[in-house]
Protein backbone atom coordinates (compact mmCIF):
# COMPACT_ATOMS: atom_id res chain seq x y z
CA UNK A 1 0.00 0.00 0.00
CA UNK A 2 1.74 3.40 -1.10
CA UNK A 3 2.37 6.22 1.77
CA UNK A 4 -0.57 8.36 1.49
CA UNK A 5 -3.39 10.35 3.45
CA UNK A 6 -6.59 9.01 3.04
CA UNK A 7 -9.10 11.40 5.58
CA UNK A 8 -7.48 14.91 6.62
CA UNK A 9 -9.62 16.88 8.95
CA UNK A 10 -8.54 20.37 9.97
CA UNK A 11 -10.38 22.56 12.76
CA UNK A 12 -10.30 26.28 13.31
CA UNK A 13 -6.42 26.05 11.24
CA UNK A 14 -5.81 29.02 9.43
CA UNK A 15 -8.71 30.17 6.87
CA UNK A 16 -10.45 27.16 7.74
CA UNK A 17 -13.31 26.68 10.31
CA UNK A 18 -13.62 23.17 9.56
CA UNK A 19 -12.54 20.67 6.52
CA UNK A 20 -12.73 17.06 5.99
CA UNK A 21 -11.31 15.58 2.92
CA UNK A 22 -11.38 11.60 1.93
CA UNK A 23 -8.68 11.46 -0.46
CA UNK A 24 -7.21 8.12 -1.81
CA UNK A 25 -3.61 7.03 -3.06
CA UNK A 26 -3.88 9.17 -6.35
CA UNK A 27 -2.60 13.24 -6.40
CA UNK A 28 -4.78 15.11 -5.07
CA UNK A 29 -5.77 18.58 -6.99
CA UNK A 30 -6.45 21.64 -4.62
CA UNK A 31 -7.60 24.22 -7.52
CA UNK A 32 -9.49 27.53 -6.98
CA UNK A 33 -9.47 31.54 -6.59
CA UNK A 34 -6.03 33.15 -5.16
CA UNK A 35 -6.54 33.39 -1.13
CA UNK A 36 -9.38 30.65 -1.17
CA UNK A 37 -6.94 28.67 1.01
CA UNK A 38 -5.59 26.28 -0.61
CA UNK A 39 -1.99 26.49 0.70
CA UNK A 40 -3.40 26.66 3.99
CA UNK A 41 -4.31 23.26 3.19
CA UNK A 42 -1.25 21.82 2.22
CA UNK A 43 0.54 23.24 5.27
CA UNK A 44 -1.88 21.47 7.44
CA UNK A 45 -0.48 18.35 5.18
CA UNK A 46 3.01 19.27 5.87
CA UNK A 47 2.62 19.33 9.61
CA UNK A 48 2.73 15.42 9.10
CA UNK A 49 6.43 15.61 9.02
CA UNK A 50 8.77 16.71 12.11
CA UNK A 51 9.12 20.37 12.41
CA UNK A 52 7.09 23.33 11.85
CA UNK A 53 5.44 22.67 9.07
CA UNK A 54 6.50 24.24 4.97
CA UNK A 55 5.96 27.72 6.49
CA UNK A 56 7.93 27.19 9.89
CA UNK A 57 4.80 29.13 11.44
CA UNK A 58 4.23 29.01 15.18
CA UNK A 59 1.81 26.98 16.51
CA UNK A 60 -0.10 30.50 17.45
CA UNK A 61 0.44 31.95 13.28
CA UNK A 62 -1.43 28.42 12.74
CA UNK A 63 -4.80 29.40 14.48
CA UNK A 64 -8.02 30.72 12.70
CA UNK A 65 -8.95 34.63 13.46
CA UNK A 66 -10.55 36.23 14.93
CA UNK A 67 -11.59 33.54 17.39
CA UNK A 68 -8.00 32.88 18.24
CA UNK A 69 -9.46 29.26 20.26
CA UNK A 70 -6.76 26.95 18.75
CA UNK A 71 -6.58 24.71 16.49
CA UNK A 72 -6.43 20.49 15.32
CA UNK A 73 -5.38 18.52 12.38
CA UNK A 74 -6.08 15.06 12.19
CA UNK A 75 -5.42 11.99 9.56
CA UNK A 76 -5.49 8.33 8.75
CA UNK A 77 -2.10 7.54 7.12
CA UNK A 78 -1.71 4.48 5.25
CA UNK A 79 2.18 3.75 5.94
CA UNK A 80 5.27 0.84 5.73
CA UNK A 81 4.06 0.14 9.30
CA UNK A 82 0.07 0.46 8.93
CA UNK A 83 -2.65 2.51 8.97
CA UNK A 84 -1.58 5.25 11.41
CA UNK A 85 -4.12 7.81 13.44
CA UNK A 86 -2.21 10.99 13.38
CA UNK A 87 -2.94 14.07 15.43
CA UNK A 88 -1.89 17.63 15.85
CA UNK A 89 -3.30 20.08 18.45
CA UNK A 90 -2.72 23.73 19.76
CA UNK A 91 -5.33 25.36 22.11
CA UNK A 92 -4.82 29.54 22.42
CA UNK A 93 -1.08 29.53 21.38
CA UNK A 94 0.12 26.32 22.85
CA UNK A 95 2.94 24.58 21.08
CA UNK A 96 1.31 21.88 19.46
CA UNK A 97 1.10 18.32 20.41
CA UNK A 98 1.45 15.17 18.11
CA UNK A 99 -0.24 12.19 19.41
CA UNK A 100 -0.22 8.80 17.39
CA UNK A 101 -3.22 6.43 18.04
CA UNK A 102 -3.98 8.81 20.76
CA UNK A 103 -1.25 8.59 22.42
CA UNK A 104 1.57 11.72 23.36
CA UNK A 105 4.51 10.91 20.59
CA UNK A 106 7.61 13.01 20.06
CA UNK A 107 7.89 14.57 16.69
CA UNK A 108 10.69 12.22 15.79
CA UNK A 109 8.37 9.00 15.84
CA UNK A 110 6.89 11.50 12.70
CA UNK A 111 10.26 10.89 10.72
CA UNK A 112 10.42 7.07 11.13
CA UNK A 113 6.43 6.80 9.38
CA UNK A 114 5.54 9.34 7.32
CA UNK A 115 8.43 10.91 4.33
CA UNK A 116 6.93 13.96 3.04
CA UNK A 117 8.79 16.86 0.82
CA UNK A 118 7.29 20.29 -0.55
CA UNK A 119 8.26 22.84 -3.34
CA UNK A 120 6.87 26.49 -2.44
CA UNK A 121 6.93 29.66 -4.50
CA UNK A 122 8.99 31.21 -1.69
CA UNK A 123 11.52 28.63 -2.64
CA UNK A 124 11.84 29.93 -6.56
CA UNK A 125 15.10 32.38 -5.44
CA UNK A 126 16.82 29.64 -3.85
CA UNK A 127 20.11 29.34 -5.76
CA UNK A 128 20.13 33.11 -5.41
CA UNK A 129 19.72 34.01 -2.35
CA UNK A 130 21.16 33.35 1.35
CA UNK A 131 22.85 30.05 2.20
CA UNK A 132 20.13 29.34 4.89
CA UNK A 133 17.77 28.81 2.76
CA UNK A 134 19.30 26.42 0.86
CA UNK A 135 20.98 24.44 4.34
CA UNK A 136 17.30 24.18 5.31
CA UNK A 137 16.38 22.86 1.76
CA UNK A 138 19.42 20.19 2.19
CA UNK A 139 18.26 19.44 5.69
CA UNK A 140 14.89 18.62 4.38
CA UNK A 141 15.85 16.35 2.08
CA UNK A 142 18.35 14.83 4.82
CA UNK A 143 15.57 14.31 7.25
CA UNK A 144 13.80 12.15 4.30
CA UNK A 145 16.64 9.72 4.97
CA UNK A 146 17.60 10.26 8.39
CA UNK A 147 15.01 10.53 10.64
CA UNK A 148 17.99 11.41 13.54
CA UNK A 149 18.70 14.13 11.79
CA UNK A 150 15.98 16.30 13.50
CA UNK A 151 16.98 15.69 16.83
CA UNK A 152 21.01 16.16 16.02
CA UNK A 153 20.24 19.39 14.48
CA UNK A 154 18.04 20.61 17.56
CA UNK A 155 20.93 19.22 20.05
CA UNK A 156 23.68 21.29 17.83
CA UNK A 157 21.86 24.27 17.61
CA UNK A 158 21.26 24.48 21.34
CA UNK A 159 24.54 23.89 22.57
CA UNK A 160 25.85 26.47 19.96
CA UNK A 161 23.14 29.10 21.42
CA UNK A 162 25.01 28.22 24.90
CA UNK A 163 28.39 28.86 23.72
CA UNK A 164 27.33 31.72 21.59
CA UNK A 165 26.18 32.94 25.11
CA UNK A 166 29.52 32.38 26.57
CA UNK A 167 31.15 34.22 23.79
CA UNK A 168 28.71 37.46 24.31
CA UNK A 169 29.92 37.39 27.60
CA UNK A 170 33.42 37.65 26.70
CA UNK A 171 34.41 34.23 28.72
CA UNK A 172 37.48 32.65 28.67
CA UNK A 173 37.59 30.07 30.76
CA UNK A 174 38.29 26.92 28.46
CA UNK A 175 36.24 24.82 31.44
CA UNK A 176 33.35 26.61 29.88
CA UNK A 177 33.48 25.57 26.56
CA UNK A 178 34.63 21.95 26.77
CA UNK A 179 31.24 20.21 26.99
CA UNK A 180 29.13 22.37 25.13
CA UNK A 181 32.05 21.77 22.00
CA UNK A 182 32.30 18.20 22.85
CA UNK A 183 28.27 17.83 22.21
CA UNK A 184 28.91 20.50 19.00
CA UNK A 185 31.75 18.03 17.23
CA UNK A 186 29.35 15.01 18.04
CA UNK A 187 26.11 16.10 16.31
CA UNK A 188 27.92 18.01 13.76
CA UNK A 189 30.19 15.47 12.72
CA UNK A 190 26.70 13.76 12.50
CA UNK A 191 25.26 16.41 10.77
CA UNK A 192 27.85 16.65 7.70
CA UNK A 193 27.70 12.92 7.62
CA UNK A 194 23.97 12.63 7.30
CA UNK A 195 23.78 15.72 4.52
CA UNK A 196 27.05 14.01 2.87
CA UNK A 197 24.77 10.83 2.33
CA UNK A 198 21.57 12.34 1.32
CA UNK A 199 23.68 14.02 -1.34
CA UNK A 200 25.17 10.73 -2.94
CA UNK A 201 21.65 9.55 -2.80
CA UNK A 202 20.27 12.43 -4.72
CA UNK A 203 23.00 12.05 -7.62
CA UNK A 204 22.55 8.30 -7.71
CA UNK A 205 18.91 8.59 -8.28
CA UNK A 206 19.57 11.44 -10.78
CA UNK A 207 21.91 9.82 -12.73
CA UNK A 208 19.70 6.19 -12.77
CA UNK A 209 16.12 8.53 -13.88
CA UNK A 210 14.44 8.85 -17.55
CA UNK A 211 13.45 12.30 -16.90
CA UNK A 212 12.64 15.38 -18.83
CA UNK A 213 13.94 17.59 -15.87
CA UNK A 214 17.46 18.53 -16.08
CA UNK A 215 20.13 17.06 -13.34
CA UNK A 216 21.93 19.31 -10.66
CA UNK A 217 25.77 18.70 -9.63
CA UNK A 218 25.61 18.86 -6.05
CA UNK A 219 28.37 20.00 -3.13
CA UNK A 220 28.66 21.03 0.27
CA UNK A 221 30.77 23.75 0.41
CA UNK A 222 31.99 26.47 3.85
CA UNK A 223 30.83 29.63 3.74
CA UNK A 224 34.36 30.37 4.62
CA UNK A 225 37.53 28.79 5.61
CA UNK A 226 37.66 24.94 4.95
CA UNK A 227 35.28 22.57 6.60
CA UNK A 228 36.19 20.38 9.34
CA UNK A 229 33.88 16.96 8.87
CA UNK A 230 34.92 14.76 11.91
CA UNK A 231 34.39 14.92 15.56
CA UNK A 232 37.78 15.31 16.18
CA UNK A 233 38.51 17.85 13.90
CA UNK A 234 35.15 19.89 14.60
CA UNK A 235 36.14 19.51 18.32
CA UNK A 236 40.14 20.88 17.53
CA UNK A 237 38.88 23.66 15.21
CA UNK A 238 36.05 25.21 17.81
CA UNK A 239 38.94 25.19 20.13
CA UNK A 240 41.14 26.78 18.26
CA UNK A 241 38.39 29.64 17.15
CA UNK A 242 37.48 30.46 20.25
CA UNK A 243 39.14 33.54 20.39
CA UNK A 244 38.20 34.49 17.14
CA UNK A 245 34.90 33.87 17.93
CA UNK A 246 34.95 35.45 21.04
CA UNK A 247 35.87 38.95 18.77
CA UNK A 248 32.88 37.98 16.47
CA UNK A 249 30.79 37.07 19.42
CA UNK A 250 29.75 34.05 17.80
CA UNK A 251 30.73 30.21 16.16
CA UNK A 252 32.75 30.82 13.28
CA UNK A 253 33.21 27.66 12.15
CA UNK A 254 30.56 24.13 12.16
CA UNK A 255 27.96 22.56 9.83
CA UNK A 256 25.83 25.82 10.31
CA UNK A 257 28.03 27.56 8.45
CA UNK A 258 27.81 25.54 5.32
CA UNK A 259 26.10 25.75 2.02
CA UNK A 260 24.86 23.84 -0.70
CA UNK A 261 26.12 24.42 -4.06
CA UNK A 262 24.57 23.50 -7.53
CA UNK A 263 25.12 23.62 -10.95
CA UNK A 264 23.06 23.15 -14.10
CA UNK A 265 24.82 19.70 -14.94
CA UNK A 266 24.55 19.52 -18.92
CA UNK A 267 25.25 23.23 -19.23
CA UNK A 268 28.15 23.41 -16.53
CA UNK A 269 26.51 26.69 -14.98
CA UNK A 270 25.91 27.35 -11.31
CA UNK A 271 22.70 27.40 -10.56
CA UNK A 272 22.82 30.86 -9.24
CA UNK A 273 23.60 31.81 -13.37
CA UNK A 274 20.73 29.83 -14.64
CA UNK A 275 17.41 31.39 -16.07
CA UNK A 276 14.83 31.32 -13.82
CA UNK A 277 13.04 28.60 -16.02
CA UNK A 278 15.88 26.81 -15.61
CA UNK A 279 16.46 27.31 -11.80
CA UNK A 280 12.83 26.68 -10.77
CA UNK A 281 13.43 23.13 -13.60
CA UNK A 282 16.52 22.01 -10.76
CA UNK A 283 14.38 22.36 -8.39
CA UNK A 284 11.52 20.20 -9.31
CA UNK A 285 14.10 17.67 -10.63
CA UNK A 286 16.08 17.47 -6.87
CA UNK A 287 12.43 17.13 -5.67
CA UNK A 288 11.22 14.18 -8.14
CA UNK A 289 14.92 12.53 -7.25
CA UNK A 290 14.69 12.62 -3.67
CA UNK A 291 11.13 10.83 -4.12
CA UNK A 292 12.90 8.68 -6.42
CA UNK A 293 15.79 7.27 -3.83
CA UNK A 294 12.51 7.31 -0.84
CA UNK A 295 11.40 4.43 -2.83
CA UNK A 296 14.37 2.45 -2.65
CA UNK A 297 15.58 3.26 0.83
CA UNK A 298 12.23 3.95 2.74
CA UNK A 299 9.84 1.07 0.62
CA UNK A 300 7.24 3.97 -0.69
CA UNK A 301 7.00 6.69 -2.58
CA UNK A 302 6.80 10.35 -0.25
CA UNK A 303 4.03 12.77 -0.37
CA UNK A 304 4.82 15.26 -1.97
CA UNK A 305 3.59 19.19 -1.76
CA UNK A 306 3.27 20.99 -4.53
CA UNK A 307 1.96 24.86 -4.47
CA UNK A 308 1.35 26.18 -7.61
CA UNK A 309 4.06 24.80 -9.80
CA UNK A 310 1.90 24.37 -12.46
CA UNK A 311 1.32 28.14 -13.16
CA UNK A 312 5.33 28.27 -14.56
CA UNK A 313 5.51 25.20 -16.48
CA UNK A 314 4.56 25.31 -19.84
CA UNK A 315 2.28 21.98 -21.30
CA UNK A 316 5.08 19.94 -22.15
CA UNK A 317 6.73 20.25 -19.03
CA UNK A 318 3.45 19.91 -16.90
CA UNK A 319 2.93 16.44 -18.94
CA UNK A 320 6.16 15.40 -17.66
CA UNK A 321 5.65 16.21 -14.33
CA UNK A 322 2.63 14.82 -13.80
CA UNK A 323 3.81 11.43 -15.72
CA UNK A 324 6.67 10.87 -12.99
CA UNK A 325 5.09 11.67 -10.28
CA UNK A 326 1.86 9.02 -11.51
CA UNK A 327 5.00 6.58 -12.63
CA UNK A 328 6.03 7.11 -8.66
CA UNK A 329 3.02 6.25 -7.26
CA UNK A 330 3.32 9.32 -5.07
CA UNK A 331 0.81 11.07 -3.72
CA UNK A 332 1.42 14.91 -4.21
CA UNK A 333 -1.22 17.38 -3.06
CA UNK A 334 -0.79 19.66 -5.65
CA UNK A 335 -2.20 23.88 -5.86
CA UNK A 336 -3.56 26.05 -8.89
CA UNK A 337 -5.93 28.72 -9.67
CA UNK A 338 -7.82 26.51 -11.90
CA UNK A 339 -8.64 22.77 -12.66
CA UNK A 340 -7.16 23.35 -17.18
CA UNK A 341 -3.81 23.05 -15.06
CA UNK A 342 -4.12 19.87 -14.37
CA UNK A 343 -5.53 18.67 -17.76
CA UNK A 344 -2.98 16.32 -18.68
CA UNK A 345 -3.45 14.42 -14.97
CA UNK A 346 -7.01 13.49 -16.55
CA UNK A 347 -8.27 10.46 -14.26
CA UNK A 348 -5.04 9.82 -12.69
CA UNK A 349 -5.36 12.48 -10.00
CA UNK A 350 -8.81 13.75 -7.85
CA UNK A 351 -9.81 17.31 -7.91
CA UNK A 352 -11.09 19.30 -4.89
CA UNK A 353 -12.58 22.68 -5.44
CA UNK A 354 -11.36 25.31 -3.06
CA UNK A 355 -13.94 28.63 -2.29
CA UNK A 356 -14.82 31.32 0.15
CA UNK A 357 -18.07 31.24 1.91
CA UNK A 358 -19.65 33.34 4.40
CA UNK A 359 -18.76 30.39 6.70
CA UNK A 360 -15.18 30.59 6.29
CA UNK A 361 -13.57 28.24 3.48
CA UNK A 362 -15.55 25.21 1.11
CA UNK A 363 -13.68 22.67 -0.58
CA UNK A 364 -15.92 20.59 -2.48
CA UNK A 365 -14.73 17.14 -4.60
CA UNK A 366 -14.71 17.03 -7.80
CA UNK A 367 -15.57 15.20 -11.09
CA UNK A 368 -12.10 13.87 -13.05
CA UNK A 369 -11.22 16.21 -16.04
Amino acid sequence: MPLHLNRLTISHFRSHLHVSLEPDARPVVLFGPNGAGKTNLIEAVSLFSPGRGMRRASAQDMTRRPESLGWKVSGLVETPEGLQDIAFQSEQGTPRQVRINDKPTPQTRLGELVRLLWLLPSMDRLWIEGAEGRRRFLDRMTLSFFPNHGEASLTYEKAMRERNRLLKDQVRDPAWYKALEAQMARTGALIHSNRMDALERIADAQQQASTSFPAAQLDLIQTEGEMPVGEADLRTALEESRFRDIASGRTLVGPHRADLYGVFATKGVPAADSSTGEQKALLISLVLSNARALVDDFGAAPIVLLDEVAAHLDATRRAALYDEISALGAQAWMTGTGPELFTELGSRAQYFEVTETDKGTAVTKRGGL
